[in-house]
């Protein structure tokens, strides 16, 4: 962001949101058609599982989760963002009354998360304005912007070592998910249909949606492109992160596909968290796929009412393996379904996530694809290398003497120059 003005970075960021929500909002629209149409949920399905648990906790309210989104933007501590962020929870309190008996109420509180589980989205605002000082300091704050840049390509040479043996990794990751499950035989059975719907509804937003609409904007194959993406889609699927993906995805927009890196940096960290396509497209499936298994039917506004509590709670999930879980109650919520039926489909989720995780990350992708396109004449200034680092050196009296003299040497050439000068003219007018 330093390499450029404040007003590339501000159209750069408003294509990028508008891409987003519009990706979003028309995967969730997609989900819905394809749950009613195929219709996966069988109310028999619910009758064969036998549920013990129970949920103690109670969900925040649809409208607290998504405002976390905005609390996280603006961290207390940055270094503490790095390893947390604020999640809403709601808990019962007693409180005792001096008159009547003791009550109990729920109280609403936004602690930070144990868990190690980073704030992108307050780091990325930390970064834009940190960049944009970088940028309005001119040379003087060059010696800065020359470290991140080194700082920057250490860490991607890291990751190319690290891309020789992820597939290793990435292939026990998988086994170790699929022998977990105690009978995977009928698990498959009993969900096949509502598997098939979901992943039939992913493929369609990639090879129909995102690549469509890159064709349209950008009149680019979104074959090829894809092709470039390979390293980032199967990193994703055995991860189930795309946080976890990101530089994957940066080594393969900038080195395979030529993307530029000052779109890269900053389109793909806040991808990672607000958009959120297959995941938004799940949480829309599986609400109305608990719904048919309970034999509830939902009205139009109960439907539309599910694509934008979707969307939204897609957009506040967190980047890390089966979030889509935890956003789902508030879904379910918002149309009145039982919550406790998420176990249904739990024995499933583990491979559902790492499938929508990659969707999720080619959005990003496509996604930095076409604001590149869209930003192209704002772009057109080269960003700064390495090869052109500046260095700072102290003056000194030695350094202001070479100076002196160099400036004695200009002034004598140049008198020297003036005299053959008069000499020249003086040859031609004797001649004449």
């Amino acid at each position: 962001l330093a390499n450029l003005d404040t007003k590339s970075c501000g159209k750069i960021g408003t294509y990028a949101l508008i891409y987003y929500f519009t990706t979003t909002l028309m995967a969730v629209i997609l989900g819905i058609v394809l749950v009613v149409a195929i219709h996966p949920g069988n109310p028999a399905i619910k009758e064969n599982h036998v549920s013990t648990t129970t949920s103690s906790k109670t969900s925040p309210h649809t409208l607290d989760a998504f405002l976390d989104l905005f609390r996280n933007m603006f961290p207390e501590n940055v270094i503490q963002a790095c390893t947390k962020q604020v999640l809403s929870q709601m808990k019962n309190v007693t409180v005792q009354m001096k008159v009547h008996e003791a009550s109990t109420c729920k109280h609403l509180s936004y602690p930070s998360n144990n868990s190690i589980d980073v704030a992108i989205v307050g780091l990325v605002t930390f970064s834009v304005a940190f960049g944009l000082g970088i940028a309005s300091m001119g040379k003087q704050g060059r010696l800065m912007l020359d470290f991140f840049i080194i700082m920057n390509e250490i860490i991607m040479r890291l990751v190319r070592v690290i891309m020789w043996y992820a597939p290793i990794g990435i292939i026990f990751l998988i086994i170790g998910q699929i022998i977990a499950i105690d009978d995977l035989m009928s698990t498959v059975t009993g969900l096949g249909l509502y598997m098939l719907t979901v992943i039939s509804g992913l493929a369609i937003h990639l090879f129909l949606t995102l690549m469509l609409m890159y064709f349209i904007i950008c009149r680019k194959n979104p074959l090829l492109y894809m092709r470039g993406l390979f390293q980032a889609f199967f990193m994703a699927l055995g991860t189930g992160s795309s946080s976890a993906t990101l530089p994957v995805t940066f080594k393969c927009l900038e080195e395979n596909l030529g993307i530029d890196a000052r779109v890269t940096r900053f389109v793909l960290p806040i991808g990672a968290t607000v958009n959120m396509d297959g995941t938004a497209l799940y949480e829309a499936v599986a609400c109305i796929f608990i719904a048919q298994i309970n034999e509830y039917a939902l009205s139009i506004g109960q439907l539309v009412t599910v694509s934008i509590t979707a969307t939204l709670a897609a957009i506040g999930a967190a980047a890390v393996p089966s979030a889509g879980l935890v956003t789902m109650v508030m879904v379910l919520t918002s149309v009145g379904l039982p919550i406790n039926d998420i176990a249904l489909i739990f024995a499933v989720d583990w491979m559902l996530d790492r499938i929508r995780t990659s969707i999720n990350v080619m959005g990003d992708a496509f996604g930095a694809g076409i604001v590149a396109h869209l930003c192209r004449e704002q772009l057109r200034v080269p960003a700064k290398r390495l090869n052109s680092i500046s260095v700072a050196v102290p003056r000194t009296k030695w350094n202001d003497k070479q100076e002196d003299s160099a400036d004695e040497c200009e002034g004598e050439g140049s008198n020297h120059q003036d005299i053959s000068m008069e000499l020249v003219e003086a040859s031609v007018a004797q001649r004449e």
